[in-house]
């Protein structure tokens, strides 16, 4: 997954260069025939131009169909279109609870190259629901309407288009879930704040909750250089801080700290432990190989607190002693085939090794997706807009999506857990708030009050997505 992730971004690069080749030659040949003045205004539009439309990390074709393959435990359900109205055939009834998962064909129209195509989602007259696409969409896209089972068995909902067209009859499925908030969960995030990011609205009403942070999360520190701090302290700083996060943020959901574990490894050093599972690795930038300076605040204590070796069999055993201590009836981890992030994909690796063979497992898995491979605007639209389904063209695995939803109050709620999290309140660039006024003004973006991060965009939705893997995990493989 990790190849794919920079096969994509090396494509996309190369024709980005390209494209600025071709601009530059337009842009000498303007210059040398209309002056100066006329190549310089070209110059300003062109990159106004690129700043509002062509700055978004999309590594696919918009006109290609999604290639969805659902579980046969999904039931699909007949339903009746006309005129823009979407209700249940006679005879089938959702109940409240299920998630529901429909299939549209879209065909963005000319304004749906400048601006993102998107669906209102209309119940009884009043607008309930906006699910955004990429710009020049056209395909099958799969809409979210958990939450709507009544008034599709009433009155039905109405589907508006905004710069595209709904054409072809749409298909529904339901997927049918025990109440995942009555079990006892451990979410494993791999850095700070990733537990809030995908599953705050969970965390937040589960019967009992445990969170476990892989990784201090200390690289990556200009911010904290601008304070005049060399880059180790830089480093320490930051990592001190996100570990604060990681401990402290879940007291805002009602997580005691006693729930909250740290195991301090370090960030983007995951897959290199998994390659040399015995090899001790040391932070990249804050000049450190032991656990243990990252793991102070914890309640819980390791095996492995005895020497602080960040190697992989240790991180690997750490899960386990975790598991055995919660006994979760279900984990929350990111999804390999949807998440990028190596270290995200390493720690659904751990979780797996952690889990084979052990005496106890999970009911379930939930599967999150923080870091898309091909998007990086997913979900796209505004906060509090609902999620459609994610981009996936290669799919090998048989799919069960859980949709949670959340009330405005508890959307507000994460949307404050959030701004908690020091690495999701660092200044944006100047380049990046220019791009912000462009995309407002020219291809009419939108993005919330509650932080300038694009996180608070893409996270404070009306709904949480998850993807099932149930049953005992002894003698299966996380795929």
């Amino acid at each position: 997954m990790i190849a794919r992730k920079q096969i994509l971004l090396k494509r996309h690069r190369r024709r980005k260069r390209v494209a600025f080749v071709i601009f530059a030659c337009a842009l000498g040949g303007l210059g040398f025939f209309a002056g100066v003045g006329w190549m310089a205004l070209a110059l300003v539009l062109g990159w106004m131009a690129h700043e509002a439309w062509f700055s978004d990390y999309l590594f696919y074709r918009p006109d290609a169909d999604y290639a969805y393959c659902f579980d046969k435990q999904l039931e699909a359900l007949p339903v009746d279109f006309s005129e823009g109205r979407l209700r249940l055939a006679s005879g089938t009834v959702p109940d409240t609870g299920d998630t529901l998962i429909l299939a549209v064909t879209i065909c963005s129209t000319w304004a749906g190259r400048l601006f993102d195509p998107a669906v209102m989602i209309e119940a009884e007259g009043e607008a309930s629901d906006c699910q955004t696409f990429e710009r020049g969409a056209k395909g099958v896209r799969y809409l979210n309407l958990t939450g709507f089972a009544e008034v599709l068995r009433g009155e039905g909902l109405w589907l508006r288009s905004r710069h595209c067209s709904l054409q072809n009859t749409p298909r529904l499925w339901r997927a049918e879930h025990p109440d995942f908030r009555q079990k006892r969960l451990l979410v494993v995030a791999p850095h700070a704040d990733d537990a809030e990011l995908a599953a705050f609205g969970l965390y937040s009403q589960a019967r009992e909750s445990w969170i476990v942070t892989l990784t201090a999360g200390e690289i990556e520190t200009e911010h904290y250089r601008r304070m005049g701090l060399d880059d180790i302290e830089a480093a320490r700083l930051k990592g001190r801080l996100r570990t604060w996060d990681s401990m402290a943020v879940p007291l805002w959901a009602g997580v005691p700290a006693e729930r909250t574990v740290q195991l301090g490894y370090f960030c983007m050093q995951l897959s290199a432990m998994r390659q040399s599972p015995a090899e001790a690795l040391a932070s990249r930038e804050a000049a450190l190989a032991d656990t243990r300076f990252f793991r102070a605040l914890n309640h819980v204590k390791f095996e492995s607190d005895r020497d602080g070796v960040p190697s992989w069999n240790r991180l690997v055993a750490d899960l386990r002693e975790i598991i055995l201590l919660v006994k979760p009836e279900l984990i929350v981890l990111p999804h390999p085939m949807f998440d990028s992030h190596p270290d995200h994909v390493a720690a659904a690796e751990a979780v797996r090794e952690s889990l084979a063979g052990l005496a106890w497992q999970p009911e379930a898995l939930l599967h999150y997706a923080n870091h898309l491979h091909d998007n990086d605007q997913w979900p796209m639209g505004k906060a509090h807009d609902g999620i459609a389904l994610p981009p996936l063209f290669e799919n090998s695995e048989m799919l069960v999506p859980w949709v949670l939803p959340l009330e405005k109050s508890r959307q507000i709620d994460k949307a404050m857990a959030l701004g908690m999290m020091h690495d999701l309140t660092v200044p944006l660039s100047f380049k990046k708030r220019c791009r912000r006024v462009l995309q407002r003004f020219l291809a009419g973006r939108r993005y919330p009050p509650y932080g300038t991060d694009d996180y608070f965009r893409k996270t404070v939705r009306r709904h949480e997505l998850f993807w099932v893997k149930s049953g005992c995990m002894r003698d299966k493989t996380l795929n």
